[in-house]
């Protein structure tokens, strides 16, 4: 179940459209639910088709060289944009002295701002006050909510009756989102119910309905607010399924993420993506990436679910090295493996079905 329909959007990707740094625009170029997505704004690749470089498609969504050229295309085209939306995702979170100055500039055009940056802008005296005289809002989707309205951990997750399915990585900006997305789809039009637990700012700008972020959580409530976010869903809808979006990896050094998500959300399964052509961690040179058949025994051991397939992310492979490491990956690990960007959710789909349509509770394990 989609968000409802906020605006019209402009993103912000300067200088990172196509690369891991722009993941947040990849994102919403990919889909968008929650905003009707106007255009990227990336000098580096303006007068393109965000679709086409990003996934080699065309969709429509033009770059644009700055946020003025951007909004002017809008007005033409009887679009006009209501917001600017920051899609770039940099390392540690924070927002540039160059961003900022183009969220100056946004305001000063009469666009409301939307911002997954770790440095909030509602506290931002400077910003409030010109959003004032503007006459737009600014809205921080990683800032922390209330002490109040978090949750803490309870067991409820033994209610939970739906299967539960975790998207974990073997890299941070992997793929991850993307692949539980697609997977949503798949079961969509197979006829199951399925519904996303978005962990992160991009899944919720996208409109995942029931959407957490992780990395804003306060620790001693990031347990709590995983389990109520599954519970909700399955509460609220009671899906045949629900797939949980990964954050980091395991082993990453600088976005040890997931162990959270295996202990409060208990999958009953992980489906784990992975970057072939990456051979130290995303952004930390120095730091190899450690090997999936090490990481798929890390998950396991932690978790005590199996992961049951491999996803691959093509970034800088040619199709005969994709196809060279699918087929070892296949040899090593025993488990069926695929790229879904090219090959679509259908593997997947295929091996869950065992699972949902068992007859036992889908929270006992399949051996």
């Amino acid at each position: 179940m989609a968000a409802e329909n906020e605006g019209n959007a402009i993103v912000y990707c300067e200088g990172a459209f196509a690369t891991t740094n722009g993941k947040t625009a990849h994102g919403l170029v990919r889909r968008s639910d929650r905003y009707v997505l106007l255009s990227i704004v990336d000098s580096c690749h303006a007068g393109g088709d965000a679709g086409e470089l990003l996934d080699g498609e065309s969709n429509n969504v033009p770059i644009h060289v700055d946020i003025p050229a951007a909004r002017a295309d809008a007005e033409q085209a009887g679009m006009p944009a209501t917001h600017l939306i920051i899609g770039l995702a940099p390392d540690g979170g924070r927002m540039s002295v160059d961003c900022r100055n183009a969220v100056v500039q946004a305001i000063e055009l009469g666009l409301n701002i939307v911002s997954g940056s770790h440095d909030f802008l509602t506290e931002d005296a400077q910003l409030i006050d010109l959003a004032k005289q503007h006459g737009v809002t600014l809205r921080d989707v990683r800032k922390t909510p209330p002490r109040e309205m978090l949750h803490g951990y309870t067991g409820k997750i033994a209610e939970v009756d739906s299967l539960k399915v975790a998207v974990l990585g073997t890299d941070s900006a992997v793929g991850k989102r993307t692949t539980a997305w697609t997977l949503i789809d798949g079961l969509r039009d197979a006829e199951y119910t399925a519904e996303l637990i978005g962990t992160g700012q991009t899944a919720w700008l996208q409109g995942a309905r029931y959407s957490i972020l992780l990395d804003s959580l306060i620790s001693d409530f990031m347990a709590g607010e995983i389990e109520h976010a599954v519970w909700s869903a399955w509460n609220d809808l009671g899906p045949d399924i629900i797939v949980l979006e990964g954050q980091g990896s395991l082993m990453n050094p600088a976005y040890p993420g997931g162990y959270e998500i295996l202990a409060a959300g208990r999958p009953d399964a992980v489906i784990l993506q992975h970057a072939p052509a990456r051979t130290e961690y995303d952004g930390f040179p120095g730091f190899p990436l450690d090997p999936v058949e090490k990481q798929i025994e890390a998950i396991e051991l932690v978790s005590g679910k199996p992961v049951i397939a491999i996803t691959l992310n093509h970034e800088r492979l040619s199709d005969k090295q994709l196809q060279d490491e699918t087929n070892r990956l296949r040899a090593s690990t025993g488990l069926p493996v695929c790229d879904v960007l090219r090959e679509g959710p259908g593997t997947l789909v295929d091996a869950l079905i065992p699972y949902l349509d068992r007859s036992e509770s889908p929270c006992e394990s399949v051996t």
